[in-house]
Parts: C-alpha cells; sequence; structure tokens
C-alpha cells in the first residue's frame, strides 16, 4: 500500500497547507504528520523517540513581498535517483531584499512551482543543501509563496523546510542552483533535522 499512503501523505499535506490554522498550530500538525505517518521522511527507528522537528522562533518581520521579472530558460537537475534528471522551466525572478531567487516550473507531467533557497544558514544551523519555501508537487500551496497581482509574490520564510533527504538518504531531492543561493542568513522556518 506504498503508492496509497504516498497520496494519503501528500493530500494530508495539500490539507494542511491549505488549512486556516496560524503558525504554531500548522506546526504542530506537521509534527504529528511526521511523527505518526507510515510515508514521513522521518526514519521509522526515529519515530518512536520523536518529538517533533525544530524551527526557528516565527518571525513576522521575515515576510516580504518582492517584484518578479520575467525569466526563460531551462535546467536539468540529476536527482541521483530514480527520478533521474527532471527539467525545470525559469518562470519568473523574485527581486527579494535578500537577493534574486529564480521560481521554477517542473516540466514533466502535471507540473508545479519550485523555489529552492540556499541562504547563509544552511550548513551551520538549517539543512546544508538548502530548503523549500514551496514545491506545489508535494501539496505545499498558499503558506511560503502566495502570487498577487500586479507580477508580485508575497514569500514568507516561516515556512522554510527541508527536503526529505535532509531526514534520511533514502530520500533524493533536488537542492537549490546556484542562481538560488543568497548570502544573507534567513533564520525562519525549519532547523536542521537533530536525529
Amino acid at each position: 500500500m506504498n503508492d496509497l499512503d504516498l497520496l494519503d501523505w501528500r493530500e494530508r499535506i495539500a490539507r494542511l497547507y491549505l488549512s486556516d490554522l496560524d503558525l504554531t498550530g500548522f506546526r504542530a500538525e506537521r509534527d504529528r504528520l511526521f511523527a505518526e505517518h507510515p510515508q514521513s521522511p522521518v526514519p521509522a527507528p526515529d519515530r518512536p523517540g520523536f518529538t517533533g522537528l525544530r524551527y526557528y522562533p516565527p518571525d513576522p518581520s521575515a515576510v516580504v513581498e518582492a517584484p518578479l521579472r520575467p525569466a526563460d530558460g531551462d535546467l536539468d537537475i540529476d536527482t541521483g535517483g530514480p527520478d533521474g534528471v527532471i527539467r525545470y522551466r525559469r518562470v519568473a525572478v523574485a527581486e527579494t531584499p535578500w537577493g534574486s531567487l529564480t521560481l521554477w516550473w517542473i516540466a514533466a507531467y502535471g507540473g508545479g512551482l519550485f523555489l529552492p533557497v540556499r541562504d547563509a544558514t544552511c550548513g551551520p544551523e538549517s539543512y546544508g543543501g538548502g530548503r523549500y519555501l514551496t514545491d506545489t508537487v508535494k501539496g505545499t500551496f498558499g503558506r511560503g509563496l502566495t502570487l498577487l497581482p500586479g507580477d508580485r509574490v508575497r514569500l514568507d520564510p516561516n515556512y522554510l523546510y527541508n527536503p526529505s533527504c535532509a531526514y534520511d538518504d533514502r530520500w533524493a531531492c533536488p537542492l537549490a542552483p546556484a542562481e538560488n543561493r543568497v548570502d544573507v542568513p534567513l533564520r525562519a522556518g525549519e532547523l536542521a533535522y537533530a536525529h
């Protein structure tokens, strides 16, 4: 039933992201899913003692609105796993106070918006490969990234989260490409996973 469990996991994640929970409630529900769900990226042997993920304190001042400018071109990322090489298309570039960040569209069946970020906390405080602000293929709608009228976007780093490979080597994840690396620390969202 792994495929049906995965379907259930993705549905629960999408419902969580679309819920009206505040950040504290959102984090508590996410922790519960990570502790209990069979498709949790937390390794099964770690789950009995799992008490929740680690987060930076909520920071409302971290939320920004940024203009978008058009972008084009493709990027191929080898996941190193069964997904092989995945092609991403540049959709737009958000001009944030932290630096420019490219919004990617996954150029596969169904597509999806993807915004990976690697900031100065990655390695010493948060996952070294970077974190995601949204990956709509995985159901992360409307919290970390919200499209606004007038070619603008609202970014809320309090919802930065680790890719599945941050918890267990059995997962292969696309990481932030060079153009999505910023030199400033984003001390918001999820911290590195403590095994």
